[in-house]
């Protein structure tokens, strides 16, 4: 190896140089094309000027600037902030005044709507209805008395509504403003479902139980045709006539939910107790009040209706049935029969008891009890008689009496007569 040689040990290669200018030995040999050629071809081109891309242009911005001050600036501010204490007190005084304006105008348009006589209600031809049936304008107008002559945008809407509404017939009322200077008023009317007697007089009554009056001749030009509903009173809450109501759909809508239209035997139903529809059926020489419950309106009138001749011509005096049970059905007499009170099987209606009013003391006012209701015989024994005294000599007609009725009494529990729970006194059924 010469002077001026280098060696790499990694690779074994030995670089001579000359020992004239330091150049490689080929380089020598080499002619300065071909060196200019291998210079261009090692040189890696720019993505700048590769072929197909636009030329390559001198940005003054990376001459002019420096990169730290490009990194740093501030960008501009908007308008509305501005960054000096004099445009902040110049918008913020540019913004009271704009809120000033729009608050002047407001007051003087508020002023000139009040005052302009084009929006005063001018008379009862300005106000406009529909939805009048039974209501008619001289039964709604009263409402608007004190509107006449008023700005149309003072007329309280809501309260004007709601004293609509307190009239029997309105279920809905809705009042609008119509500019100018009118108002329109929208009726939903109330549909009555059944007559009420309330004394001695015929009403109507719708769904919620609400009582409306008409005329008789208003009913007849309708052609009403209800049952007539007892049992509710206007001094009862509203709820209360509600419930009742309900339980008096149910009835009609089971019994003509088999298409036979069968609500239109009945004339008259007695809500007074809920779970108690008593039901008054039309028969040839007699009404018989039938007690329904408040549920199986249908199977209950059905079983009525499959045994009521039977029963009528085994009891002649028959004025009350009891349908509340699984497994019995209690028959009530009319009062100055020898048998009060029966109780027959629903299998095939043959009595199971039967017995007079000195023989069901305490079962007058007796309801079903649960175990009734779930399929239990619906009997109950007859009242515990007091223990028997020692026999002594009477003194008086007055103690002979006692001694005989409660002889009486206990004859009737030796024998074990017993008895179905009868939920009304006979009068009822008499007053019916």
């Amino acid at each position: 190896m010469k002077s001026g040689d280098s060696h790499d040990p990694r690779s074994g290669v030995t670089t001579q140089r000359s020992p004239k200018n330091g150049s490689l030995v080929w380089e020598d040999e080499a002619s300065a094309d071909s060196r200019f050629r291998r210079v261009q071809q090692v040189s890696r081109p720019s993505r700048r000027n590769l072929p197909g891309m636009p030329l390559e242009m001198p940005d003054p911005e990376d001459d002019d600037l420096p990169r730290s001050k490009r990194t740093w600036e501030d960008p501009p501010t908007p308008w509305w902030r501005p960054t000096s204490t004099l445009g902040r007190v110049f918008l913020g005084f540019s913004a009271l005044v704009v809120v000033c304006g729009m608050g002047f105008a407001g007051f003087v348009f508020k002023t000139y709507l009040e005052r302009d006589g084009r929006f005063r209600i001018s008379g009862a031809s300005s106000i406009q209805a529909t939805g009048l049936g039974e209501v008619s304008r001289a039964d709604m107008l009263p409402v608007f008395g004190e509107d006449i002559g008023r700005n149309v945008f003072f007329v309280p809407l809501s309260q004007r509504r709601k004293q609509l509404e307190q009239i029997p017939w309105v279920e809905k009322a809705t009042v609008m403003r119509l500019l100018p200077d009118q108002l329109r008023v929208s009726l939903v009317e109330r549909h009555p479902i059944a007559f009420v007697r309330v004394g001695q007089q015929i009403g109507l009554v719708d769904a919620n139980g609400v009582l409306l009056t008409m005329p008789a001749s208003m009913m007849t030009r309708h052609h009403y045709s209800f049952p007539v509903v007892t049992g509710i009173d206007a001094g009862d809450p509203l709820a209360s006539r509600h419930a009742r109501m309900a339980v008096y759909q149910r009835l009609l809508s089971e019994l003509d939910s088999s298409g036979q239209h069968l609500s239109e035997q009945i004339s008259e139903i007695d809500l007074t107790d809920p779970e108690d529809a008593r039901v008054l059926m039309p028969e040839q020489g007699a009404d018989i009040l039938a007690h329904f419950g408040d549920d199986q309106f249908l199977n209950r009138y059905q079983r009525y209706r499959a045994h009521i001749a039977e029963w009528r011509q085994q009891y002649p005096k028959l004025a009350a049935v009891d349908l509340r049970y699984d497994t019995q059905v209690v028959l009530q007499m009319a009062a100055g029969a020898t048998t009060t009170q029966a109780a027959v099987s629903t299998g095939d209606g043959q009595p199971v008891a039967v017995g007079s009013a000195d023989s069901y003391p305490d079962t007058v006012h007796a309801k079903p009890s649960a175990a009734v209701k779930a399929g239990a015989p619906a009997v109950k024994t007859a009242g515990k008689s007091p223990a028997r005294k020692p026999a002594a000599k009477p003194k008086s007609a007055k103690d002979k009496n006692k001694k005989r009725a409660e002889a009486k009494r206990a004859a009737a529990v030796h024998t074990g007569q017993k008895t179905a729970p009868k939920p009304r006194p006979a009068a009822i059924a008499q007053g019916q």
